[in-house]
């Protein structure tokens, strides 16, 4: 009798999530028995959680928003790339111990390498923010060899400890200058809450990118937002952030069921039907 394997998203809220849509229809498809479920864990109970996941009868998961940082801690070894973003997202038990990864790069990374193959080759590239979406971003960048990478931020001193953080080619700039930063950036990434729905526009004037600048946005509630509204205006090409959220759920899956999935038309449709639109 084939195993049935258990995994799981973690977070506080979690029940928003929509992990369990796509490793769902994914073990629907492939036909492995196994579950994915949603876990909503406290931050004063999410430690205890993730060391006794093997008493729980889980294999592994994915960790979100606001633990990611948390399981970092919790786990006994880390890969690399979790290493430099300072948070885990994906975890699982290997010989009895916890290990973890983090694939939002890898995510981001894939993302738009199917929808604009070559993007990384840009002279510049600018990131929005400077919180943990934003190392991610920080490093797939680096990971693909951009080497001028310019974080703007409303707070300066946060994105002067997220340069410091990866060093290279990153520099740090206030918001104010972002104007001046566009002038020969072929890469514009949003990682901030700005344009989700619920949160205020951040309102950019795009007028200064290049005509051969793309622009994405890791947002992708509502998957058009106000940034990529208004870089299509401008006839820009443009990459929403669903797709991230697709691609960076491949490798945990693969590694808690055994098979590597496809990110198929029929999975976007599906989640986007989720997201109503």
């Amino acid at each position: 009798m084939t195993e049935r394997r258990r995994a799981f998203v973690c977070g506080h809220p979690v029940a928003h999530s929509r992990s369990p849509l796509i490793h769902g229809y994914w073990l629907r498809r492939y036909g492995i028995p196994g579950s994915y479920e949603a876990v909503d864990r406290a931050p004063d109970r999410v430690h205890a959680f993730l060391t006794g996941l093997g008493a729980e009868g889980f294999v592994g998961g994915n960790v979100t928003i606001p633990h990611k940082e948390a399981a970092f801690a919790a786990c006994a070894e880390v890969d690399e790339t979790a290493r430099r973003i300072g948070a885990v997202n994906t975890v699982w038990l290997e010989d009895g111990i916890l290990r973890g990864g983090n694939t939002d790069a890898h995510g981001f990374c894939a993302n738009l390498d199917e929808h604009v193959p070559g993007w990384a080759d840009v002279p510049a590239a600018v990131v929005l923010g400077a919180g943990g979406a934003a190392r991610a971003v920080v490093e797939a960048l680096g990971s693909r060899g951009i080497g001028d990478i310019r974080i703007v931020n409303r707070t300066l001193p946060r994105a002067r400890e997220l340069k410091d953080r990866f060093g290279g080619g990153a520099s740090a700039h206030a918001l104010g200058s972002l104007r001046d930063l566009l002038a020969d950036c072929r890469l514009l990434v949003n990682t901030t809450a700005a344009g989700m729905e619920g949160h205020e526009d951040l309102q950019l004037d795009l007028s200064g990118l290049p005509d051969e600048a793309i622009v994405t946005d890791i947002v992708y509630t509502p998957l058009v937002t106000p940034l990529l509204a208004s870089a299509r205006r401008r006839g820009l090409r443009t990459v929403d952030g669903l797709g991230m959220l697709l691609h960076q759920a491949v490798p945990g899956f693969e590694r808690w069921f055994g098979h590597r999935p496809e990110v198929t038309d029929g999975l976007r449709r599906l989640v986007e039907k989720d997201l109503g639109s």
